[in-house]
């Protein structure tokens, strides 16, 4: 879950060519939508809900939970454990990100990125994503509590808060340094997946948190730098608009080698063999590669690439952790 900063934040809204106008945030229908509304259709109102849960940010993470279920166990997690944990989790991350765009309405107006979002266009009220959110969230808790078990429902809540209320309406608006302090309730997925199938959450689903706790500043600011009009629109202190340019390409560079650093553990504990080993190698390689580029030589493709690499990276290293989980030399 590591935030609406993930990969719906990818998504080309060139086309736009013009910040939309703000709206009201509790009417579905406002004056200032009546351009926008003949060039725009909104979609259907499924699509609408479908559309709060941010679900190619929620795929990623709840990606990553599957993977903490399987390298908890020798064997298969169980299709109970496996499904369910899965809805649950997804639900819950649903309902958080749901929360945050009822949040970050008025914010996600003034960006091009954002504001074709519903509850941005008054298209949803703060009224219905409540109750949508609520709905999702309280069901996701049942299925975690009662068909997984207790700790991880807990545990789920607590990363649901997290995002939420502390980052979102906290840390977000106030501090540059807002997806460091935040990131924690975003690199949760492993051990929500891990203690879903081991009841308990050992040293080696912390390190699965570890990693991304590492590797999320490099992934967000390099999306900050090359859409940093939007950011300074929003008003939203992000270290980009705050620091600048050359420092934040500096964070960048210096937190990919302290992913890379971080990434060998698993290896260094004996949790994994040498397929993840060599593939975390490679794919560090390339994203400091990237890195290398936004910190000396930046361009908005630079960091474009990195912000892109770093997905497709997460991704891989996840993978290839649990390749080398069942077949481990």
């Amino acid at each position: 879950m590591s935030s609406d900063l993930s990969l719906d934040e990818s998504r080309d809204l060139a086309g736009a060519t013009a910040t939309p106008a703000l709206p009201r945030f509790e009417s579905p229908r406002t004056p200032s939508m009546t351009t926008q509304t003949a060039l725009h259709k909104p979609p259907s109102r499924v699509a609408q809900y479908w559309a709060l849960t941010k679900p190619r940010v929620t795929q990623l993470a709840v990606f990553c939970a599957v993977i903490g279920m399987f390298l908890a166990t020798d064997g298969f997690p169980g299709w109970q454990v496996l499904v369910a944990g899965t809805a649950g989790i997804w639900l819950l991350a649903g309902a958080a990100f749901a929360v945050n765009c009822l949040v970050e309405a008025e914010i996600d107006a003034r960006m091009a990125r954002t504001a074709r979002r519903a509850t941005a266009m008054g298209e949803l009220t703060s009224t219905q994503t409540i109750i949508f959110s609520t709905i999702i969230g309280g069901l996701g808790m049942g299925v975690l509590y009662f068909l997984v078990n207790p700790l991880t429902m807990w545990l789920t809540f607590v990363t649901f808060v997290g995002y939420a209320f502390i980052y979102t309406m906290l840390l977000k608006p106030a501090t540059p340094q807002n997806i460091v302090i935040g990131g924690l309730s975003g690199a949760m997925p492993p051990a929500l997946g891990w203690a879903a199938v081991a009841n308990e959450v050992p040293m080696e689903a912390w390190l699965l948190v570890l990693i991304i706790f590492v590797w999320t500043p490099p992934h967000f600011w390099a999306l900050a730098m090359y859409r940093r009009e939007d950011y300074a629109r929003s008003g939203l202190p992000m270290l980009p608009i705050t620091h600048g340019m050359q420092y934040t390409g500096l964070q960048v560079w210096l937190y990919t080698i302290a992913l890379a650093a971080t990434t060998l553990l698993p290896f260094a504990v004996g949790m994994s063999g040498l397929i993840y080993l060599a593939a975390a190698v490679v794919l560090n390689a390339v994203f400091l590669r990237h890195s290398w580029r936004v910190h000396k030589h930046y361009s908005d493709m630079a960091a474009r690439n990195a912000f892109t690499w770093s997905i497709v990276y997460l991704s891989l290293l996840f993978a290839a952790l649990l390749v080398d989980h069942y077949f481990k030399f």
